[in-house]
């Protein structure tokens, strides 16, 4: 896509981890790495095309502005996925791949997401959201409710799902290693 594959860009083909087929995906794609038999340093076109296409933002922009956002109640996010991995300087080897997360510098790196840059630190910053759910009214539910509980969730940990869920009048929780975050849509 014209941006430059760095080893944090590169890391973040661990975006997909909490999908099923996302293991195959990324092994295939390793696979057409490099141009010829033998890793040569030379990238192959369809291993960088690829790449773009897994870790590049400019078909869902919206996704990486609001990611954290969504998250936020009565606090401000201030980037904190990149202040977690500060938090850990373990998890900064270049050999490891991260999850679904949203850095700052995505806003520089990423062409599609950079006249997005003053909009996200904005966001990053905002203290003033409401809360996210009225746990009273939740409580009080009448309607009959679902959720699927995925087992090995890498973004959800089961416990918090079913101590939610326990708090849900009428919720049936559905608990399964069937698939893993992507159980909807798979």
């Amino acid at each position: 896509g014209g941006e430059r594959l760095t080893p944090r860009r590169f890391r973040t083909l661990g975006y997909g981890f909490g999908s099923s087929a996302s293991f195959d995906g990324l092994h295939y794609l390793l696979e057409e790495a490099f141009v010829g038999t033998e890793p040569s340093g030379t990238l192959s076109d369809t291993f960088l095309h690829g790449v773009n296409a897994a870790v590049g933002y400019a078909t869902r922009p919206l996704f990486a502005l609001m990611h954290e956002a969504i998250y936020c109640q009565r606090t401000a996010s201030n980037w904190a996925a990149h202040r977690v991995l500060d938090e850990f300087p373990e998890f900064e080897d270049e050999r490891l791949f991260v999850g679904e997360m949203i850095y700052p510098w995505f806003f520089d790196e990423d062409p599609a997401l950079r006249p997005l840059k003053e909009c996200a630190e904005l966001l990053a910053a905002y203290e003033d959201w409401p809360a996210l759910y009225d746990t009273g009214r939740l409580a009080a539910n009448t309607v009959p409710a679902f959720a699927a509980v995925y087992y090995d969730d890498m973004y959800v940990d089961r416990e918090h799902s079913m101590r939610t869920a326990a708090s849900i009048t009428g919720l049936r929780a559905w608990v399964t290693s069937e698939y893993a975050h992507n159980g909807l849509s798979a």
